[in-house]
């Protein structure tokens, strides 16, 4: 599929698989029909786009940018798309909860803002706790457990954080370490589908993915292999595998029960960005 002017930084499937989402550094949202190859362009972002998410229901797409804004585009009425403002710096990730009445955005600011998708007003500020020396983490990425009950946020620092949805009180702190010269990432944090297990890719540091145990916060196994960074990672439907993409231009999927790696994807001539079920 081919059409952006620069680079795509994000990727999102509907959930009944006809419709693909890529968010583009050039500033654009294109909508591709997967049965007929068609094309359709969202504009409006001033600048790069940097994440994109379908809701559950597929009728609203949800776009963060680095123009500080998020815009939620209706895809079945046709209105003209909805702006939510607030954040203070760039809107790294979007993503719809399971029931699709509440988006989470994380913002380079450090913090996580919770949004009522139907009115777009915000309920909830959440904010990763600062590191040893008292610096912020940006945020880079944020995902919701399938069963509605944890939300995570990947960021800066390494750091890798855990909200009830519910209580919305004292985060879980997971990873965490000190900013250095050369800083570490969580750039894309996902659950498996029975929403006990969370995978997080490292964009720098070890080139590795980390599977957590989500009710007890306990790092369950490294999954090593990529020879650089790793932007992305995405559970199967069944949660038996695990795709990563990197900066090594590879694809590789994983047993999640072994950590054993199953085959590398090769034929990217650049970063792999974004990887989908």
């Amino acid at each position: 599929l081919r059409g952006h002017a620069d680079g795509v930084h994000s990727v999102a499937l509907s959930r009944d698989g006809t419709l693909l989402a890529s968010a583009s550094a050039d500033n654009t949202i294109k909508l591709w029909d997967l049965t007929s190859g068609r094309e359709r362009t969202l504009s409006g972002h001033t600048d790069q786009v940097q994440s994109v998410a379908f809701s559950p229901d597929g009728q609203v797409l949800a776009s963060a940018s680095r123009d500080h804004t998020i815009r939620l585009w209706d895809l079945a009425g046709g209105r003209e798309p909805r702006t939510l403002t607030g954040h203070a710096s760039i809107v790294e990730s979007v993503a719809f909860s399971p029931d699709g009445k509440m988006l989470a955005s994380g913002a380079a600011e450090g913090a996580v803002k919770l949004w009522d998708v139907a009115s777009g007003i915000p309920l909830a500020t959440l904010t990763v706790d600062r590191d040893a020396h008292g610096l912020q983490p940006a945020v880079t990425s944020v995902a919701f457990s399938p069963d509605g009950k944890a939300l995570a946020a990947g960021g800066t620092g390494n750091s890798l954080t855990l909200w009830d949805v519910a209580s919305r009180g004292q985060p879980r702190t997971l990873s965490r370490r000190d900013y250095t010269a050369d800083e570490v990432w969580v750039s894309s944090v996902a659950f498996s589908a029975d929403s006990k297990t969370l995978a997080s890719g490292n964009e720098s540091g070890d080139d590795t993915i980390k599977l957590w145990d989500v009710a007890s916060g306990r790092q369950l196994r490294t999954l090593s292999g990529h020879r650089n960074w790793v932007y992305a990672v995405a559970f199967a439907p069944d949660g038996k595998a695990l795709a990563s993409g990197s900066l090594d231009n590879t694809i590789k999927l994983w047993d999640v029960s072994s950590g054993r790696e199953l085959r590398t994807l090769s034929g990217h001539t650049a970063a792999v960005a974004a990887v989908v079920f």
